[in-house]
């Protein structure tokens, strides 16, 4: 092993582990001269791992554990430089295992989203020629019940099985690209996703229960989500001048976990494209008005106090508990849309009250086993809309 002018070296994890520093995939490092004459002073060959002094022992002369900072000055390391630490003892001897920031710019913690998904996600090209003949004030594309990570036929026996995992949730994001261009009224789009895009932390819903059957563990199931949104967004904005999403990130599957999802996505998107905006809505209900319009949002049930949610065909409380939201929040002079998911039912009511249309969607997944021994096969869907200055028209997907 050569000693390297740019202190930048690619080294085995036992060899990493031995000289202090945190373990990375890529298996490269940059060393501080301390550390590259520690290298070259513990280990001659690549293959030689008896280590001929110790570690940089952590122990004071009095005989006391050193602060992170105190490690760092005896030792001639930059502490200001220190982006995380951890003390190990595992050789027996503490010592300090350090990741240092390698530019300034890496300094403040923010995770470069831009350069771990670069080129790793390849939008979606549509299958067709797109002609526009008139324009509408803006699209709605919504989603709700994503569920990824769900397993509908987790033994094999489910009364009507089915599939359910990234790469089914892949090809359905196609279909999603090719309907919403085919479909294509207005260069504004609106996305709303009304949640549970997550199907549960470590296979529990928010309230935790019983175990839910999954196919992805939690890792698994992020990269996909995140791949999922992402992907949508770089296939439809070569199409729009602007894309709005407001994700509902208050439900009763994903809870924290469908939030964290979806704030990388905003960070990730909100720096790729200054014409793309994102809100995680993290209340259980809250209001959106595009001119004359006010979209009323929620998943249906929240993450812990509401054991009952909207119901799919609405009766007098709930109509009572919208009006009392319109009236507290002095909608009256809007178009009212509410808008909910939940219930995995594609249902609209635009007549039991004059105060608001109550729209249930459908879920975007199929239905899991326990939907499909305690109810039915229900369909899967998504929505897309036209909207004009006073009228609408709407166009379902079933898959």
């Amino acid at each position: 092993m050569k000693k390297n002018k740019e202190k930048r070296y690619r080294l085995d994890d036992e060899i990493a582990s031995k000289i202090g520093l945190t373990i990375n995939k890529q298996k490269r490092y940059r060393l501080s001269d301390i550390q590259e004459d520690f290298l070259f002073n513990t280990v001659t060959e690549i293959n030689d791992y008896e280590p001929k002094k110790q570690f940089f022992t952590a122990i004071s002369g009095d005989g006391k554990i050193m602060n992170i900072e105190t490690y760092c000055k005896y030792y001639g390391l930059d502490f200001e430089k220190v982006r995380s630490f951890k003390l190990v003892s595992h050789t027996g001897i503490p010592f300090y295992n350090i990741a240092f920031y390698e530019n300034d710019s890496e300094e403040g913690g923010e995770i470069d989203f831009l350069s771990i998904f670069k080129d790793k996600i390849k939008p979606i090209i549509p299958t067709y020629k797109r002609t526009i003949s008139s324009y509408s004030d803006f699209d709605r594309l919504v989603i709700s019940d994503v569920h990824v990570g769900m397993n509908v036929n987790p033994d094999g026996y489910s009364l009507y099985g089915g599939e359910w995992n990234g790469i089914e949730l892949m090809n359905r994001s196609v279909k999603v690209v090719n309907y919403v261009i085919a479909h294509q009224k207005s260069k504004s789009l609106i996305i709303h996703d009304l949640g549970d895009l997550m199907d549960g932390w470590d296979g529990y819903t928010t309230r935790g229960g019983h175990k839910l059957p999954q196919n992805m563990d939690n890792q698994q199931a992020y990269d996909v989500a995140v791949k999922f949104k992402i992907q949508l967004i770089d296939s439809l904005i070569p199409f729009y001048d602007e894309i709005k999403i407001i994700n509902i990130c208050n439900d009763n599957h994903g809870g924290a976990f469908t939030y964290v999802v979806n704030s990388a996505f905003k960070t990730y998107v909100e720096l790729k494209y200054s014409n793309v905006s994102v809100i995680n809505q993290r209340k259980f209900i809250d209001h959106y008005f595009i001119g004359n319009r006010c979209f009323i949002l929620t998943h249906g049930k929240d993450d812990k106090s509401l054991k009952f949610g909207f119901k799919p065909i609405l009766d007098s409380k709930q109509i009572e508990k919208i009006k009392n939201y319109i009236d507290e929040n002095r909608l009256h002079n809007h178009k009212i849309e509410f808008s909910k998911g939940d219930s995995h039912q594609l249902l609209f009511d635009s007549s039991t009250s004059k105060h608001f249309e109550y729209q249930n969607f459908g879920a975007f997944s199929p239905p899991s086993n326990w939907v499909q021994t305690n109810f039915q096969n229900s369909i899967s869907s998504f929505t897309f809309f036209n909207y004009y200055e006073n009228q609408k028209t709407q166009h379902n997907y079933i898959f």
